[in-house]
């Protein structure tokens, strides 16, 4: 089941009624579950196993970490959990990739390896995250267990973020589900206006441009230069609207029944540097990648050398998580290695770590440009089809050729309309563009996107660029 369809709105009302009308905060735990479970079970009943499994196991292993102080046993609890959530992931995802690969290699050689038939379950890199980073923070001791069964199941399979993310923590969901939650107008109201402009976000903007980007990087090779450039940067824009949309309606949905959902976006094509830019996207993901891969490798703490290791290895593993495709991982190490430079750079220039806000001067300025570029040209890698078509729009996009020209005009209004509202927030402007909850304009607002997204509605559905991950 996704957010945009016409089943979520009817599951959400009768849940939200439900909610409603219940008070005892156990009960009202439970009928969460349930709709977590079924919301689950929509897509294909039998991959519940695989959502229950890491559940049960690493809720077992989360008290038996409680109980005991001995370094060994602690240890191998944590191997434990991490070897039943990783070989999940690992068969499933990454299995097929891993085998085709190593067949390459063996061609010459004429063994032949088989692949499995297997079908991804939906946000198993999501949940995988969740349930992992439960085990290591109780390891470390950051976190007390959770001593409750239904609460953590609760807390996995809370079905906002499931699919998708943001990437909860136990450290934030848990508490607020131990407490007493009441719906109110307000929550309501705000989770509903964060959903509204999330739909608005996927199903007229994304979906729409997707129509000319799709077209365009399917036959990239009859198109112009020109083209091309809109392709790629209509391309970041789909994605952008896409996931920042996912994240926009996750989190008014879990507002609206009365929990808190950290942020995931925070306007990254704005961004300073590459460094800036992993902390305005997809920021729950930056923040694990960082907290416990970059860190446990050893983090800065180890020299520079180290440090650029550590920066490419965990980036690598980033774009490895995001799919199983050797593009993804050269996408993660091309970060990783813009991240180096950018530390190499103000390592050599003696930059202070705090940075003050240069947004008016001519060096912050070509900054951010310089950052965009970067990020745009990794764009193509995400989603080029493999790294021959990925060369071909490269080519296409820094030595100028003739070719079909296509120059769409709504993915020209949404750019620079997009390229207003950036500025707008860039400068301090007056944060209509934000659409506070408390302005006369923001239900006319609301209510134009809802109409447009009605009138304009999609011809098929789409389904999120994130889900497949």
């Amino acid at each position: 089941m996704s957010f945009t369809q016409i089943e979520f709105l009817f599951f959400f009302i009768i849940l939200l009624a439900c909610l409603s009308i219940t008070r005892e905060n156990r009960t009202r735990k439970i009928i969460l579950l349930a709709a977590n479970l079924y919301f689950y079970m929509w897509w294909n009943w039998h991959f519940l196993s695989l959502l229950l499994i890491p559940i049960i196991s690493d809720y077992q292993i989360g008290k038996y970490l409680a109980k005991t102080d001995i370094p060994k046993k602690r240890w191998l609890l944590l191997i434990t959990s991490l070897i039943i959530n990783l070989s999940i992931l690992g068969v499933f995802k990454y299995y097929n990739f891993f085998i085709s690969s190593l067949q390459n290699l063996l061609n010459p050689l004429g063994l032949n390896l088989n692949t499995l038939s297997i079908i991804l379950p939906l946000g198993i890199s999501f949940y995988t995250f969740r349930t992992l980073s439960y085990t290591i923070d109780l390891y470390l001791g950051k976190i007390e267990p959770c001593k409750s069964l239904l609460d953590y199941t609760v807390f996995v399979s809370f079905f906002p973020t499931l699919i998708a993310g943001p990437i909860v923590r136990a450290s934030e969901l848990l508490p607020q589900l131990k407490q007493p939650v009441t719906l109110n107008t307000y929550n309501v109201v705000s989770g509903f206006k964060s959903f509204a402009i999330g739909f608005f976000l996927k199903v007229f903007v994304a979906d729409r441009i997707a129509v000319f980007t799709d077209y365009v990087f399917t036959n990239i090779a009859v198109f112009n230069s020109l083209t091309v450039w809109l392709a790629v940067l209509g391309y970041s824009m789909q994605l952008y609207c896409d996931f920042a949309g996912y994240s926009s309606m996750a989190i008014g949905i879990a507002k609206a029944i009365g929990y808190d959902v950290p942020e995931n976006f925070n306007f990254p094509y704005l961004s300073k540097n590459i460094g800036d830019f992993w902390k305005r996207w997809h920021i729950t993901l930056s923040n694990w990648i960082r907290d416990y891969i970059y860190i446990s490798l050893g983090g800065n703490r180890k020299g520079k050398v180290r440090t650029y290791l550590n920066l490419l290895l965990a980036m690598s593993l980033c774009g490895l998580w995001h799919g199983a495709a050797w593009t993804f991982v050269f996408w993660g190490f091309f970060h990783g290695l813009a991240l180096a430079v950018h530390r190499g750079w103000m390592a050599w220039r003696g930059h202070p770590k705090t940075q003050t806000d240069d947004s008016s001067s001519l060096s912050g300025f070509l900054g951010r440009i310089a950052t965009l570029l970067t990020v745009v040209v990794g764009w193509v890698f995400f989603r080029a089809d493999g790294f021959n078509s990925a060369l071909v729009i490269l080519d296409k996009m820094f030595y100028p050729t003739a070719g079909v020209i296509w120059y769409h005009s709504f993915v020209l209004f949404i750019l620079v309309s997009s390229v207003l509202i950036h500025l707008a927030e860039l400068f301090r402007l007056e944060e209509y563009h934000r659409l506070p909850l408390s302005a006369w304009y923001t239900p006319a607002a609301i209510f134009t996107m809802i109409w447009l997204c009605i009138v304009f509605r999609p011809h098929e559905f789409a389904p999120f660029i994130y889900a497949q991950f």
